[in-house]
């Protein structure tokens, strides 16, 4: 096990940010957190960090790197596309050794497995701009043959408020969307705390949140995986319209799916339950 440091061996990261010449880039969706009592707060939320890996998106100068490596964790694998932060980085790899892997290129082209053995927990502040694929492709690939086999312990992930809201949000409520029945189904989320945008260098425009999912023992309902994520596209790309008029471009019949599950055709997207949802995915099929 790896005690947590009360310390860390390193410059503060406003230093380490103007002695590499670094700034964030718009293409890559970067904002820093350079206060260390935020990212070890982060840490913390995430768990248990001393029993196993954390793989972390986007670390730019490494700030939450280094909360996490200060909260115990076991040995943290970062992915980053920008290669200006590779000589910062290698700085904390030096400061604690064994303990650090970096691993330069696009997130969504590498597989947490290609990294480390399960199980591991990812811990990122995710760059906005690919945020969102990257949580559906990580929930994506906890199937393993058409079984649920999550090998994820946990994920705790910076998102803009907005689509935090929409990850969390349940049945009837506003944010209540696709996102919210694919994550709810797989998983149980929540937000954990706001960031404010102040936090940030530079400051973004909007509000962040912590969220923290954790993987269910099994989906909330039984539902093939491709189906239900083709009928969730379908429901709320038209979200304002009736379910009989928004399923007609996926079903010829949409009266009578709807019937079959006992829903009212009257119904909008925002108004069914993941049960729901998964009882219509059971009864549709490609061709109806």
């Amino acid at each position: 096990m790896t005690p947590p440091n009360l310390s860390d061996p390193l410059p503060p990261l406003r230093e380490v940010i103007q002695a590499h010449g670094l700034r964030a880039d718009k293409k890559f969706g970067q904002n820093f957190i350079l206060d260390l009592n935020l990212t070890r707060r982060i840490a913390r939320e995430a768990g248990d960090l001393t029993q196993c890996d954390v793989i972390e998106v986007g670390p730019g100068p490494g700030g939450l790197t280094r909360g996490l490596l200060m909260e115990g964790a076991a040995h943290v694998h970062v992915i980053e596309a920008d290669e200006r932060f590779l000589p910062a980085l290698k700085e904390i790899q030096a400061a604690y050794p064994n303990r650090l892997s970096i691993h330069l290129g696009d997130a969504l082209k590498i597989t947490p497995e290609s990294l480390t053995q399960a199980p591991y927990r990812i811990v990122s502040n995710l760059p906005y701009n690919v945020a969102t694929p990257l949580l559906t492709g990580w929930l994506d690939a906890g199937w393993r043959d058409g079984v649920w086999a999550p090998q994820f312990l946990s994920m705790t992930l910076m998102f803009q408020k907005e689509v935090a809201q929409r990850i969390t949000a349940l049945a009837g409520e506003k944010h209540y969307g696709r996102l919210g029945v694919l994550a709810g189904w797989l998983s149980e989320a929540r937000i954990a705390f706001d960031v404010d945008r102040q936090v940030f260098v530079p400051p973004p425009k909007v509000t962040s949140a912590i969220v923290d999912l954790r993987p269910r023992a099994k989906p909330l309902a039984e539902a093939n995986a491709e189906s239900l994520s083709k009928l969730t596209a379908a429901a709320f790309g038209q979200r304002r319209k009736m379910l009989r008029a928004s399923l007609k471009q996926i079903s010829s019949d949409p009266q009578a799916l709807l019937a079959a599950a006992g829903i009212a055709e009257t119904t909008r997207a925002e108004q069914l339950t993941i049960d729901q949802f998964c009882a219509l995915a059971n009864l549709w099929k490609p061709s109806a």
